[in-house]
């Protein structure tokens, strides 16, 4: 029965109600549990955020949708997924198991982190999730009065005494909803989340929320303001140039604030926003920025600053990325850790170091991102930046990075904090055992051991070509052949990767290597330089003189007979003076289909824009166009059933709408292409489709809409994967060595292994259900998939 939801909220659409996952993963060994592996890190982690309770509780979210949680100083972590990214934590002054995380909704856990609930808006007011655009950017509209749209950027919790337990006063919770016009909508609730109220709008986005007294001190990015119970809004202080970050600490009545701002200083004010004074630290440097900053909220006199960028000398040898600390009120200050192409000397780092300085190569490592200090004891304090997160317990005399551990061996393994995307998950053809992942910007890693532990194994591939790894082809016949699509261009096909540049601008290319990855070099005569997003070797092709096909996004297909040498460009029939070709498949009886992403996901979308695909019956000579299903635009992949070469699964990204996107799902055709069913149309951002070739009838699916599916009968009816629940995924790979577990590979949320038919005890035990829009088609009837 569909939900009774106004006409104009829908626009026709069908709504799907569907049980969003808001407890984290079960993360731990055994073939009914869900982990992820790899060497951990490899991302942009945000805004460590640590307990007032227990400075060994710390959550964190990165810049890929996920949220992290750590019960031990960093010692290990587990993701836990909100739907859409997170943006904004805070944790309950009182209760010590309650937690709040900001998006689109603010969600709260009652058990520190282990599951979590919708608190605003509520869900049952007619809220709604919206997946609209290119990355499924999670949205929700809602009843619910007080609701203003937008995305959480600050929570404050003011002080009660427990009212979550049932017992004594209120919390009084207030959020900042940044508005697409950049504007502040601020709300409030007097009752700990029960009823909700608008208090005040403010003309820029809101860096930070304090209370003080019974009102609120706000901070945007160019002002501070006190506002009071009834929403009167008062502005305070200033600076010249604008805040870029900003850290608040409680020194009796007062608050004192710390502040970055664009002009590259550090500024606090010790009345609660009234007054600024500079408080830049001075080491005779003739250059440089400050931009991360923290305080301690029970230590107001001590607060860790990031910088960037420090000249203190001459050359760039004594240019540096850092983090300096006052302890005095920002009267003085001292460097507590400092890097520019060599690691800070008081680091205790991981593989990260190790590979930015492979090969001889200087790689500057970065400056903080984000700082959090801990509430009640300052001499715990955590770093983040583009591939790290560091943490210090003895005020900044020593760090700890504390994504990797690494194991006796050498080998790396996750801590549970990843964030990292990946497109495969390949093995050896002559040792199950010996697996690769195929990597965005960290590049290649191999594992000799099963996955215990992990190594970059990128050595001779092209600095400019070493970001990105696509794919591998391995020589079935020859142990230790390998060849790889390599890229300096990440993220391919998403649209964002060529908006500002040509695609004639990319780098990349095949390399080989004959030690079993270990070590490479570039096979590419004839190849153009360009993002190689695929390659596939014919197992038909003579030893020796292997034929490989490899894709050149923005150049087409080219073609290679004398085992990846020489290259030839194998274009005709293809449209287009820069194809982007993106993925090829081999049928069983020699017929090579081609699909070439789309150029643009944009409403106003022009017909020349979409993606196609193409078949050849001769060896890549010449191509044939195949029409898309009605509609379609965007297709991401496609599969041959074995057991029948006319019955085709292709996978598609749907055209952005209004309320949903439409046109994305799964479509088989049971006569080569020539006709198309829909199969699944509920998920409309699916990145790629698995047959199991043991069992052919059963298929899996995953994508952008924070699930996977699997289906037993060809698509006739499907079964979402309990337990997995990251909001980007990739596609799903067979493990080998265990028939009953499969591979996820994902967009920013590392590799997850996990069981085939999904976890038995799925960890979702508390659920929201929340309406999702979906275009209004048959295909959707209910909770766990498109037919159950």
């Amino acid at each position: 029965m569909k939900p009774n939801i106004p006409r104009s909220q829908t626009s026709g659409l069908a709504i799907l109600l569907f049980l969003a996952t808001l407890a984290s993963p079960a993360q731990g060994q055994g073939s009914n549990r869900w982990k992820v592996v790899g060497p951990g890190g490899g991302g942009t982690t945000i805004a460590p955020t640590i307990s007032p309770h227990d400075s060994r509780l710390v959550v964190e979210h990165c810049d890929m949708t996920g949220g992290y949680i750590t019960h031990d100083n960093g010692e290990s972590w587990r993701m836990f997924n909100l739907r859409g990214g997170t943006s904004v934590f805070a944790f309950d002054p009182a209760d010590p198991q309650v937690i709040y995380a900001g998006n689109a909704a603010l969600w709260r856990s009652s058990d520190s982190g282990q599951t979590w609930k919708m608190l605003f808006p509520n869900p049952a007011r007619n809220t709604i999730e919206h997946q609209l655009g290119d990355h499924s950017d999670y949205s929700l509209t809602s009843s619910d009065p007080a609701y203003p749209g937008g995305d959480i950027s600050s929570i404050a919790v003011a002080y009660g005494n427990g009212q979550q337990n049932g017992h004594g006063s209120p919390e009084r919770l207030y959020l900042s909803f940044q508005q697409k016009n950049q504007t502040a909508v601020i709300v409030s609730s007097a009752d700990g989340g029960v009823s909700w109220s608008r208090l005040a709008t403010l003309p820029q986005r809101v860096l930070l929320l304090t209370p003080q007294d019974d009102g609120l001190i706000a901070v945007s990015d160019s002002a501070a303001y006190r506002i009071a119970p009834d929403g009167s809004t008062t502005e305070l202080g200033s600076i010249a140039t604008g805040f870029k970050a900003v850290s608040a600490a409680r020194s009796g009545a007062s608050v004192w604030i710390y502040a970055t701002g664009d002009d590259g200083k550090v500024y606090l004010s010790e009345d609660s926003g009234l007054h600024w004074r500079p408080v830049t630290p001075a080491f005779q440097q003739t250059s440089g920025n400050f931009e991360a900053i923290a305080t301690s909220d029970r230590h107001p006199e001590v607060s860790y600053a990031g910088f960037r960028d420090l000249q203190l000398g001459e050359g760039k040898e004594n240019m540096f990325n850092g983090i300096a600390k006052t302890t005095d009120g920002g009267h003085t200050w001292k460097i507590v850790f400092r890097e520019s192409t060599q690691s800070g000397a008081n680091l205790s780092g991981s593989w990260i170091e190790q590979r930015a300085t492979q090969n001889g190569i200087a790689i500057w490592f970065d400056s903080p991102y984000s700082l959090g200090v801990a509430p009640t004891n300052p001499d715990v304090a955590y770093a983040t930046d583009l591939f790290r997160t560091y943490r210090t317990l003895d005020g900044g005399a020593t760090w700890q990075e504390m994504n990797s551990e690494q194991l006796n061996g050498g080998g790396w393994t996750s801590r549970g904090l990843d964030v990292t995307t990946d497109y495969g998950v390949q093995f050896d053809p002559f040792d199950s055992r010996h697996i690769f992942i195929d990597y965005t910007d960290i590049g290649l890693f191999q594992s000799g051991d099963g996955g215990q532990s992990w190594q970059s194994t990128s050595e001779g591939v092209p600095e400019d070509w070493r970001n990105t790894t696509y794919w591998l082809a391995f020589d079935p016949t020859q142990r230790g052949l390998i060849w790889g699509a390599f890229s300096g261009t990440h993220d391919l096909p998403r649209p964002k990767m060529w908006r500002g540049r040509g695609v004639r601008s990319f780098t990349g290319g095949v390399a080989v290597s004959t030690d079993g990855g270990h070590h490479w070099k570039p096979s590419n005569a004839g190849l153009p330089e360009d993002s190689i997003t695929h390659i596939l070797l014919d197992p038909s092709s003579p030893a020796g003189s292997r034929t490989l096909y490899a894709c050149a996004f923005g150049r087409g297909v080219y073609k290679s007979t004398d085992n990846g040498q020489s290259w030839t460009e194998k274009n005709k029939g293809i449209a287009g003076d820069e194809p982007f070709a993106w993925r090829i498949t081999l049928a069983q009886d020699g017929a090579l289909y081609l699909v070439a992403a789309r150029r643009t996901e944009a409403k106003d979308f022009s017909p020349a824009g979409a993606g196609a695909l193409y078949r050849s019956t001769d060896k890549a000579e010449h191509w044939q166009r195949i029409d898309l299903p009605s509609g379609v635009t965007g297709p991401t992949g496609l599969e041959i059933d074995p057991r029948n070469l006319q019955r085709l699964y292709l996978t598609a990204w749907g055209q952005e709408g209004e309320d949903a996107d439409r046109n994305g799902g799964v479509y088989a055709s049971d006569d080569g292409g020539q006709t198309w069913r829909a199969l699944v149309t509920q998920s409309q951002h699916v990145y790629d489709l698995t047959i199991d070739p043991r069992h052919p009838d059963t298929l899996y699916i995953t994508g952008f809409d924070a699930v996977a599916y699997r289906s037993a009968d060809r698509g006739a009816h499907w079964e979402r994967i309990q337990g997995y629940d990251f909001k980007w995924g990739h596609r799903i790979i067979l493990d080998p060595n265990d028939p009953t577990q499969i591979y996820i590979t994902t967009f920013g949320g590392g590799v997850w292994h996990g069981p085939a038919a999904g976890a038995a005890t799925p960890p979702e035990a508390d659920q929201t259900t929340v309406p999702i829009a979906v275009p209004g088609q048959d295909s959707i009837r209910g909770p766990k998939g498109p037919d159950s």
